[in-house]
């Protein structure tokens, strides 16, 4: 073998480290901080260290709290498939609870379809384990007031953009505050803030929109440039935290999905019965389009507990539902097509689905109160595992027996509500924040009114980027461009993708048929002309980034520079739900372990 001038190695070591590109970034994997990858062409450095979770979408591109872009990547080989093994604990500098754990009721797998990725629970096989987190959003039209048209009608929405030339705004500046609304330029185009926001680059998308190329010399008449506030140099006081709050929810969004999420005290919904003059309007609605009568028709078989009694005491706990409009749309039209959705798939996830009845399988639902084989005492059905994880308990801290086991979180209700990752969070709903209600005493959601609430809980509640069926289905939610190409819109088709995503195979899943065939026989008998719109989800993709619900409404501690003892908005899931009030305060108390005064 012939020697090589060492200048020949050197030549051919630096040729190598020429071509030398970062490893392709992957779901399922552990990135340290500082570590960089190569996603869609670019390279990127990770700010903290974080694992990837398979389904999450935090992609650098739309993670601009985890990643920074450093550069244009080299070719790189295709990347080999993301893993299927379930995903490690957060790291350290994760939230205090793993933050795949979903804040709200768990949607159930209909008895006809095997289990999916998302948290499912079904009467009488086991559920699976890992909750959906809602992806990191990417810039997307902001939601509008509700429409006037139709609630079958998906709008549509021509995006604008701003025209060659246009001048550009103050550039953007990585110290100042941005509210939404606000306008910045940077690298010649202009970018209009979605919501508050400090620090975060425009070209990351995320909070800002990008509003088209801009050429140099004045504001153009666009949103002047904010002023930066000062940043406290101590811990705030609990006044300062609490207005902080308000200052980063004021916009259209959470006023919106407040107003929708709304709740009437528990001591007013005991009140509530058929036929009492004192009932909420709501609930008047619900008795008038559907009375005593058709409640026992409809669910003829049900379990006992499963009374209109308690149906009407759901409805009272939120009262948006079958609530009146002030814009012109028709409450007792949505009302009744609210109602037609709601049991469709009430008939879907515990109906007995029995063939062999006299009764048809559209009127066999309710029949399971609780998950088959589980009851208080027996051996297993615990659902607990994650109780003797210190980490994953600190949060949703599980109640325990007299002989020091832990309670029981299997399914209950019409939901089937299981983990006590769900129960907390539907505690705080139902009982002003209060998580330890349900976690101490999980079979109130069997025993009680809980039972019908857990299902109306999640007909109101967005989970982002999913918007509420209720919203989808009055029309609040107006569905963008990506939207639409998805196949997404203000119809019952969009309920089955939300409620269990049986959909986007081309052809119809049996449980998804099911839940239209049952929706067809439920609308007709309450007077909703179902001819004009979408049913079959077939083709239907689901929801993502570029969703119009894509919104941040999880508190997070805020890494930036700058946000020492703050919380900031991100979009993956936290114990510190953002639409209920406080949980700002607790979420800067727990994470810089102080105690605002």
């Amino acid at each position: 073998m012939s020697k090589k001038p060492f200048a020949f190695w050197l030549a051919a070591g630096l040729l190598a480290a020429s071509a030398w590109a970062a490893p392709v970034w992957q779901e399922g994997q552990t990135y340290a901080a500082g570590a960089q990858v190569d996603y869609q062409g670019k390279t990127y450095q990770a700010l903290v260290s974080h694992t990837a979770y398979v389904g999450a979408n935090w992609n650098p591109a739309a993670t601009a709290t985890l990643w920074k872009l450093i550069g244009t990547a080299s070719p790189t080989p295709t990347p080999t498939a993301a893993p299927t093994s379930k995903p490690t604990v957060a790291p350290t500098v994760a939230p205090t609870s793993k933050p795949t754990a979903t804040p709200t009721a768990v949607p159930t797998v209909a008895p006809t379809t095997a289990p999916t990725s998302r948290p499912t629970v079904t009467p009488s096989p086991k559920p699976t384990v890992a909750p959906t987190v809602a992806p990191t959003p990417v810039a997307t039209s902001k939601p509008t007031s509700a429409p006037t048209v139709a609630p079958t009608v998906a709008p549509t929405i021509t995006p604008t953009g701003t025209p060659s030339g246009t001048p550009c705004a103050a550039a953007w500046s990585a110290t100042a505050i941005y509210n939404g609304g606000n306008s910045a330029s940077y690298q010649n185009h202009n970018y209009t803030a979605k919501w508050w926001t400090q620090g975060n680059d425009p070209t990351q998308g995320g909070v800002w929109v990008d509003a088209g190329a801009c050429s140099n010399g004045g504001n153009g008449g666009v949103s002047p440039p904010p002023v930066a506030t000062p940043v406290p140099s101590g811990p705030p006081t609990l006044q300062q935290a609490q207005a902080r709050e308000a200052e980063l929810t004021n916009n259209d969004f959470f006023r919106t999905i407040k107003a929708s999420i709304r709740t009437l005290a528990n001591a007013e919904v005991d009140k509530v019965a058929p036929g009492n003059a004192a009932n909420p309007l709501n609930v008047k609605r619900v008795e008038r389009v559907m009375p005593e009568a058709k409640w026992n028709l409809y669910f003829e078989i049900r379990d006992p507990s499963y009374t209109y009694q308690r149906f009407l005491q759901a409805v009272a706990k939120f009262p948006a539902v079958c609530d009146d409009y002030k814009d012109g749309r028709d409450a007792d039209a949505i009302c009744k097509h609210s109602l037609a959705t709601m049991f469709a798939h009430f008939a879907q996830e515990t109906g007995d689905h029995n063939a062999n009845l006299t009764i048809p399988q559209w009127r066999q639902g309710l029949k399971y109160l609780r998950e088959l084989g589980c009851d208080e005492t027996g051996a297993g059905c615990g659902y607990n595992t994650e109780c003797a994880d210190p980490v994953f308990n600190k949060v949703w801290t599980c109640g325990k027996n007299a002989d020091g086991s832990f309670k029981k979180y299997f399914g209950r209700g019409a939901k089937q509500l299981s983990y006590n990752y769900n129960y907390g969070p539907f505690s705080q709903a139902m009982n002003n924040g209060d998580q330890f209600v349900l976690l101490n005493n999980p079979d109130l959601v069997a025993s009680t009114w809980l039972n019908l609430a857990s299902a109306t809980f999640f007909f109101v509640y967005p989970q982002p980027p999913k918007p509420s069926m209720l919203h989808v289905i009055d029309g609040t939610w107006v569905p963008n461009q990506v939207d639409q190409v998805n196949g997404a819109g203000n119809n019952f088709a969009t309920t089955i993708q939300i409620i269990n995503a049986e959909c986007g195979l081309g052809t119809e899943k049996q449980a998804a048929q099911n839940r239209i065939d049952y929706y067809k026989q439920f609308a007709s008998d309450l007077g909703w002309d179902y001819s004009k719109e979408q049913l079959s989800c077939a083709t239907m993709k689901r929801f993502d980034a570029g969703s119009s619900a894509a919104y941040n409404i999880y508190w997070e501690k805020n890494w930036n520079v700058g946000g020492d003892n703050q919380c900031q908005l991100v979009s993956y899931q936290t114990p510190y739900n953002a639409l209920m009030a406080g949980n700002y305060v607790k979420c800067v108390q727990d994470n810089w372990g102080i105690t605002l005064k």
